[in-house]
């Protein structure tokens, strides 16, 4: 029976339900969870960026971790409703993401919902995952395979996963010249009762842009890393005569949605009093640059009468942080480099622009 068309912003769109996983990451509200970079299979589409493809890495967002304690940290700093674990294949670590999901549901509660990607169907792993407190399947087949998946593994495998309570479904990069492979997929998931499809958006990235450009792929737009020609193959795709919900995601919807909310949320919890937050989810604030942090603090605390919630000292980066409006009135009486900066809220701090107020 042919559903109703749901549009969501930047393009994106949906039949039927949005799933659970995705309902919260358009919220904002999802941390995404790195559990490894490995992964047994070599698509030639990955978008993975060259820090974490093929490496034993773990990421919280933009946050490196070693530990559960990193990971937990990241989710409180974003007060997540939920995780999106991820890879690389986190089930070629079943071990750890076991454990980590277990430690998420004990820290968050049976609510915070988790979603896992995989390329496997090792029915061991599966069970395990779900026994820890795995909430949502998505099965991520190789390409190959998309045009019999019903004489596959992934149909036991998503019959196995379903009958461990878990809700499942297929995650699928939309290539164009590949409409036929993608409608068997959609067929074969409608056919076993499967919970949802997600429809990504093929894109362009920093390690598979070589690989695509080889297949004479090309962006849409000059604006847009997205592949030209997936959009509107999805867009057709969810007209389809399917029970089951199809999800079409955008690559400006996770950019431009999913990340900046997902961004704001975790900066209106970490902000300092001396960092001003903007409509777009970044920090302003003042820096001065000093060899001496601890006097230079002292000397600006006395003679301008700044108050102390206004000023921090961070000796990782050298220097002195400090509210901008206060910065900008006494700039120019310091012989000191002082900027005001723009910088995100994530754990690296990553900073997008600065403006000199007083250079050495």
């Amino acid at each position: 029976m042919m559903k109703k068309l749901v549009r969501m912003q930047r393009g994106s769109a949906y039949t039927g339900r949005l799933p659970k996983g995705c309902a919260l990451c358009e919220k904002g509200a999802k941390m995404v969870l790195l559990v490894t970079g490995r992964c047994d299979k070599r698509c030639f589409y990955c978008p993975l960026s060259s820090e974490k493809w093929g490496k034993d890495v773990h990421f919280a967002n933009e946050r490196k971790i070693v530990d559960t304690e990193g990971m937990l940290s990241e989710a409180h700093s974003m007060d997540a409703l939920g995780t999106g674990v991820t890879g690389g294949d986190p089930l070629l670590e079943v071990k750890r993401t076991a454990e980590w999901i277990n430690a998420l549901k004990r820290e968050f509660g049976e609510s915070h919902h988790i979603h896992l990607y995989t390329t496997l169907t090792d029915a061991r792993k599966i069970e395990r995952v779900a026994r820890a407190g795995l909430d949502e399947m998505r099965f991520h087949p190789p390409l190959a395979l998309w045009g019999r998946l019903d004489k596959s593994s992934y149909a036991k495998a998503a019959a196995f996963s379903k009958g461990l309570g878990l809700d499942v479904g297929l995650e699928l990069p939309v290539i164009p010249g590949r409409e036929k492979d993608l409608v068997s997929a959609i067929k074969f998931a409608d056919g076993a009762g499967l919970d949802f499809i997600n429809l990504n958006e093929l894109e362009f990235s920093e390690t598979n842009w070589r690989a695509l450009r080889t297949l004479e792929f090309d962006v849409r737009d000059d604006v847009s890393s997205g592949v030209r020609g997936s959009e509107k193959l999805a867009l057709d795709l969810l007209e389809l005569d399917a029970y089951i919900p199809l999800h079409y995601c955008s690559a400006s919807f996770k950019d431009g949605v999913q990340l900046r909310r997902r961004i704001m949320r975790r900066a209106k919890k970490v902000r300092r009093p001396f960092e001003v937050l903007t409509e777009d989810g970044t920090f302003l604030k003042g820096i001065i640059e000093t060899n001496d942090i601890s006097m230079t603090g002292a000397y600006i605390l006395k003679e301008f009468d700044v108050p102390g919630e206004l000023i921090c000292a961070n000796a990782s980066k050298g220097r002195l942080e400090i509210a901008p409006w206060v910065l900008e009135e006494i700039a120019g009486e310091l012989d000191l480099p002082s900027y005001i900066i723009e910088e995100y809220p994530t754990a690296d701090r990553l900073e997008v622009e600065r403006i000199p107020l007083k250079r050495r």
